[in-house]
């Protein structure tokens, strides 16, 4: 146990950072809680740890890799700005990119009949993608290599892994969804069942827990009142596919954080009977405090708790610092793991560089003196 100088976010840290983190997973003590974000986004948090004048979003990914050194344990993958062009897919969607985000403009479909052959297609697609795990390995392992030479000791947290449904209703549109499901439930099983067959191998041939000892499952699925969709839908279509892809990053080595927007708290239990070790992105406007959350699941890893958007756009340092406070003292994560300090929406452009310098230091100032 112990770090060099290389390996510190501050002078008292005592793990490195990959110690930390994986003690946070094992619910064991830390010498503080870990920090994890995404923090791609924001040209003032760029500008602020890179001393450079940023002009819009005229920085690099190089500059976003600064970021993390210098602030975080844990990090998503890092990207650079996505620029402001309009593309159009080999398919024929037309997505409209504005540097941190990006949206659909059009669909190659306007209608239920449309849809369900852009639905077929893509199935048959999905089912002839190569199997090659050996060459997927490899590639995977550049790919996080490099990435690792540019973030240092930051634990990089994959977010390639999904079980489909999301995929498929934000890409034909929740109301064509609706329908289309209705019409023809099959062709829509059938989609998110080649995407999860898909993640279950691709689990087998990458997982590695020497590159991380953790992956995202992000799939979308509920609104600020709650899921979008029926308990039935779920249960048929989601949960028992979710589990099988939670299973195959569990043999290959791998804890799994569950990500979706919303409030998802009404099928918490199912989520734990899918097996799914921990949950990414809590926003506490619609009822998911990471405090009370973490006292009514004890068992489970909790990250990304601190308001995104009322506190961290339009609050003060102050109000920050002390909301990092509550969230270590009331969890007791000093002595327990189980908790990652982090935004519920990311750092996102209108987060003020303030406000983020606050949350990384009032992270760095409250210590478990009992691990020296």
């Amino acid at each position: 146990m112990g770090t060099d100088a290389g390996d510190r976010l501050f002078a008292d840290d005592v793990l490195t950072r990959r110690e930390r983190v994986e003690r946070t997973l094992l619910h064991r003590p830390v010498d503080r809680v870990a920090l994890h974000d995404q923090v791609s986004y924001n040209p003032g948090v760029v500008a602020r740890y890179t001393g450079r004048r940023v002009r819009g979003f005229d920085y690099t990914l190089e500059d976003v890799c600064t970021v993390i050194r210098s602030t975080l344990d844990a990090c998503f993958p890092p990207v650079a700005p996505r620029g402001t062009g309009r593309i159009t897919t080999p398919d024929g969607f037309v997505i409209q990119h504005d540097n941190w985000t990006s949206w659909t403009v059009s669909r190659p479909f306007s209608d239920v009949a449309g849809a369900r052959e852009w639905v077929l297609r893509a199935t048959e697609s999905m089912r002839r993608r190569s199997r090659d795990a050996e060459a997927a390995r490899l590639a995977f392992r550049e790919q996080m290599q490099a990435l690792q030479s540019k973030v240092g000791g930051t634990v990089i947290i994959d977010t390639g892994s999904q079980v489909g449904l999301c995929s498929c209703w934000s890409q034909v549109g929740l109301a064509l969804f609706a329908y289309l499901y209705d019409d023809d439930p099959a062709c829509v099983s059938e989609f998110i069942e080649a995407e999860t067959e898909f993640q279950v191998w691709r689990a087998g041939a990458i997982g590695d827990p020497e590159l991380s000892p953790v992956i995202l499952i992000a799939d979308d699925f509920a609104t600020k009142q709650g899921p979008i969709f029926s308990p039935g839908f779920l249960q048929a279509e989601h949960f028992p596919r979710l589990k099988r892809v939670v299973e195959a990053w569990h043999g290959a080595g791998l804890q799994v954080l569950y990500h979706s927007d919303g409030n998802w708290k009404a099928v918490i239990p199912q989520l734990v009977e899918c097996g799914v070790d921990g949950f990414y992105c809590l926003e506490p406007a619609v009822g998911m405090d990471i405090v009370r959350l973490a006292r009514e699941w004890p068992d489970r890893v909790w990250a990304g708790g601190v308001d995104g958007v009322d506190l961290m756009e339009r609050g003060e340092p102050e109000q920050v610092r002390a909301e990092v406070a509550r969230q270590v003292r009331q969890t007791d994560a000093l002595h327990g793991g189980g908790v990652f300090i982090g935004t519920s929406s990311e750092i996102n452009p209108q987060v003020k560089a303030d406000n983020y310098v606050a949350m990384v230091e009032a992270v760095g100032e409250l210590r478990n003196t009992r691990l020296r």
